[in-house]
C-alpha cells in the first residue's frame, strides 16, 4: 500500500506539519461550522429512510451511512459530496475491509484483501487528483472550510507543498480513524441509552433545556457542548465498549516501570528498546479499583463529585499520551449531533432484548450481533 511520506512513515519534521495541518482542520473555530453540516445530512438521511413511519433497521448499518456521510461533508468538502460521493464510499469500502488484525505486523501480506485495498487506494488518489485541480482552477466552487481545504494551503517548512498523493493519504488516515470510531461509538451510546428508559428520559430532558423547550431548534456548536449528560453517555460507551482492543507502542529507549503487587510489594522491570508495548483498554478500564461496579452502564461516573476518568491514563477511550487521538473533540460534536437528533425525532426500542457483545476477534471492535431496531416517529405533547 502506497503510504511512504504520510504520517508515520513521513520523517518527523513532515510528520510534525501533516499532524499540525490536521490539528488546524479540527480546531474550534472550524468545529463549529460542521455542526450545521452534520445537522443538515444527518436530518437528510433519516428523513429520506425513515421518514414520519415507523419501521425496524439494523442500527449499526444506518448508522455507518450517516457517519460516513456526515465525515465526507466535513472532510472532504460539498463538492466531493454531491458529485463523486458514491464513488468514494465504495473505495473506502475496500480500503476498510483491507484492515484486519494481522495489518499493522504484516501490511504487505499477499492476500486478497491487501491487493484490493491497495487498487482502491490508486483509485481514490485518481479521484482526489481531480478534485485538486479543479479546485485550484475554480475555487470559487468550494467554501473552503473543509479539511482538504486545509492540505490544499499546507506547506512543509522547506516551502514545497503537499503532494496530491500525500493530501489523499492523509484525507484517507483521517477517515479511516473516524469512520469506524465514530460509527460505533453512536451505535453503543444509542443502545446503552435506548437499553433504560431512565436514560431517555433523561437524555430528551437534556435536549429539552439546551435548547430552550423547542424541539426542532437548529444545533449550534454551543448547544452541543451543553449536552453534559449525552457526553457522559457516550464516555461511558467507550469505556464499557472500546473500538480498539489493543493499544501498540514501541520503546524508542530502555525503560524502567515500578509497580506495585495486591501484596504492597514493589517490583521494577525494564522494557527493552525496541520492543512492542501493548494496553488492552477492554481490560483496564473495568478494572474494579479504578471504575467501581465497571460492568454497570453508569454515565455519572464522569460527572462532579466522582470523576473517575480523572486519574492518570485510567480512560483510554481516546488513547493517551502524546499519541492519543487529535480528533476527539470532532468525534464528540459528530456523535452527539447525529444522536440529538435521532432520538429527538424518533422513538428507538431495541427488538432483542440480549444486548449485543463485542466482536474481539474484530480490528476496530463493534457489535458483534445484529444490532436490530424498532424507530417510530416521535410525537410531542404540545405540537
Amino acid at each position: 500500500m502506497n503510504t511512504k511520506k504520510v504520517v508515520y512513515d513521513a520523517p518527523k519534521k513532515k510528520r510534525q506539519v501533516q499532524f499540525q495541518s490536521m490539528a488546524n482542520g479540527l480546531r474550534v473555530a472550524r468545529l463549529k461550522g460542521y455542526v450545521a453540516k452534520i445537522e443538515d445530512e444527518t436530518r437528510r438521511y433519516f428523513e429520506q429512510e425513515w421518514g414520519n413511519k415507523e419501521g425496524q433497521c439494523d442500527l449499526l448499518e444506518a448508522l455507518s451511512e450517516v457517519t460516513i456521510l456526515t465525515a465526507s461533508r466535513c472532510l472532504h468538502g460539498e463538492d466531493v459530496r454531491k458529485h463523486v460521493f458514491k464513488d468514494v464510499q465504495k473505495l473506502y469500502h475496500d480500503l476498510d475491509h483491507g484492515l484486519l488484525p494481522y495489518t499493522p505486523f504484516w501490511p504487505d501480506a499477499p492476500t486478497k484483501a491487501h491487493k484490493q485495498r491497495n487498487w482502491a487506494r490508486e483509485e481514490m488518489v485518481k479521484i482526489f487528483s481531480k478534485v485538486i485541480e479543479e479546485r485550484r482552477l475554480h475555487p470559487e466552487n468550494s467554501d473552503g472550510t473543509d479539511i482538504l481545504s486545509v492540505f490544499m494551503q499546507t506547506k512543509y517548512k522547506d516551502g514545497t507543498p503537499i503532494t496530491d498523493q500525500q493530501m489523499t493519504g492523509l484525507l484517507i488516515a483521517l477517515l479511516f480513524a473516524g469512520q469506524h470510531t465514530s460509527c460505533l461509538s453512536t451505535t453503543w451510546t444509542s443502545l446503552f441509552i435506548a437499553n433504560e428508559p431512565e436514560m431517555v428520559d433523561r437524555m430528551i430532558a437534556e435536549q429539552e433545556q439546551v435548547l430552550d423547550g423547542d424541539m426542532s431548534k437548529p444545533l449550534d456548536y454551543e448547544a452541543v457542548n451543553k449536552m453534559e449528560f449525552l457526553h457522559n453517555c457516550m464516555t461511558e460507551a467507550l469505556r464499557m465498549c472500546p473500538t480498539f482492543i489493543m493499544l501498540i507502542r514501541k520503546a524508542l529507549q530502555n525503560l524502567n516501570v515500578s509497580c506495585t503487587d495486591k501484596n504492597g510489594q514493589k517490583h521494577t522491570y525494564v522494557i527493552p528498546v525496541g520492543d512492542q508495548v501493548v494496553v488492552s483498554p477492554t481490560v483496564s478500564m473495568r478494572l474494579k479499583e479504578t471504575f467501581p461496579n465497571p460492568d454497570k452502564f453508569d454515565p455519572d461516573r464522569f460527572g462532579p463529585g466522582r470523576e473517575e476518568h480523572k486519574i492518570p491514563y485510567a480512560y483510554l477511550g481516546f488513547g493517551g499520551g502524546m499519541h492519543s487521538c487529535m480528533g476527539q473533540n470532532f468525534a464528540y460534536m459528530q456523535v452527539k449531533t447525529v444522536l440529538s437528533i435521532m432520538f429527538r425525532e424518533y422513538e428507538i426500542e431495541r427488538v432483542d432484548k440480549k444486548f449485543p457483545t463485542c466482536a474481539y476477534e474484530d480490528m476496530v471492535i463493534g457489535p458483534k450481533e445484529k444490532c436490530i431496531i424498532r424507530y417510530k416517529k416521535r410525537v410531542y405533547k404540545n405540537k
